[in-house]
């Protein structure tokens, strides 16, 4: 086919198009107060005309058409892929969403390493609880004797300070609390890039070390206090640090058991997922932290009422894990594979 039969069968098109750039492209907020008097092109249209678009360029070259009219398909076609293709603006409702009901999706998804992580973190911290009470010199085997007066003075039963606390305010804690807890977090999930042995080890040193300190506090007569300070803020950071060693096995398993895909982009995808997981997990430890700095410490407040908000937050925790996102009317394709 000649150029001029060529441009004159598609011009109308690439005009339509080109409006519809010009027009509706710009501003999402004006689109949307003026699509009722939008006579173009519909935006649903778009991806099929893009590609259309990228054919008639490609036809146009082979045909060694002149730089006007390539240079022209070129131009449009970049501008529709940039509008196609670009990152759509974190909304605050979207984030909302996502967290009551895409992160859950994607933990249920993947729940058989959430199963591995629960029980490679929690099997260790309740055996050396007991394995403590039993034998309390054991303690001694994994703190040394200044670190383990020190949580004792910061469980002091007869001290009348805040628990766990020594001298910083609620503010200093709290950030020092986000930085712990993300840093812990991230390394659960990160350490599994080296074929999951690394979250593997992450995962059994942290129940190690939070039983130690229970059952060391518990057989020297100072659980009451620690049980009254971790009642409030265990839910979320315990189960965050669980979801992290999951998505951290889901990453070592994406490198050493990539089935069908190449290696490589097994290994994108079970990235993207845990990268997805870990934005869900730092909301966890971050909401942890905001507990355990401002209500955890409270020494005054009654054992009953600290256990009952405790018991009311694993709860929260379980259903918001458990039912999340399943009344949801549409899901992210990376939260059904």
């Amino acid at each position: 086919m000649r150029q001029d039969r060529f441009v004159e069968r598609h011009q109308a098109e690439w005009r339509e198009f080109e409006l519809w750039l010009d027009k509706r492209s710009l501003s999402a907020r004006e689109a949307r107060k003026h699509r009722r008097e939008w006579t173009g092109i519909s935006d649903d249209e778009l991806p099929a005309r893009h590609r259309r678009l990228c054919q008639q360029l490609a036809l146009a070259r082979r045909r060694g058409y002149s730089a006007v009219v390539t240079d022209r398909l070129q131009s449009l076609m970049q501008r529709g892929h940039s509008v196609l293709y670009r990152s759509k603006p974190l909304h605050p409702r979207r984030a909302i969403e996502f967290l009551l009901a895409g992160f859950p999706r994607l933990v249920r998804a993947e729940w058989r390493c959430m199963l591995a992580a629960a029980v490679l973190f929690v099997v260790p911290l309740v055996t050396i609880f007991v394995a403590i009470q039993v034998k309390p010199d054991l303690a001694s085997g994994l703190f040394d004797a200044h670190t383990l007066a020190g949580f004792e003075r910061m469980y002091d039963p007869t001290s009348k300070r805040d628990l766990g606390r020594t001298d910083e305010d609620d503010l200093q804690m709290f950030a020092h609390y986000i930085g712990n807890n993300v840093g812990i977090g991230f390394q659960t999930f990160a350490s599994g890039l080296v074929a999951g042995l690394g979250t593997v080890f992450v995962l059994i040193f942290n129940g190690i070390m939070i039983g130690g300190v229970a059952g060391h506090l518990q057989a020297v007569g100072h659980g009451d206090p620690f049980w009254r300070f971790v009642a409030g803020h265990s839910a979320p950071e315990l189960t965050a640090i669980v979801i992290a060693g999951g998505a951290g096995l889901r990453l070592g398993l994406s490198l050493i058991a990539p089935g069908q895909r190449r290696r490589v982009d097994s290994l994108i995808h079970g990235g993207r997922r845990g990268a997805k997981i870990c934005i869900g997990v730092f909301a966890m430890l971050v909401f942890a932290a905001f507990v355990e700095a401002f209500w955890s410490s409270i020494g005054s407040m009654p054992a009953p009422i600290k256990y009952a908000v405790g018991a009311l937050l694993w709860a929260l925790v379980a259903l918001w894990l458990a039912r999340g996102g399943r009344n949801a009317l549409h899901q992210d394709d990376e939260d059904a594979q």
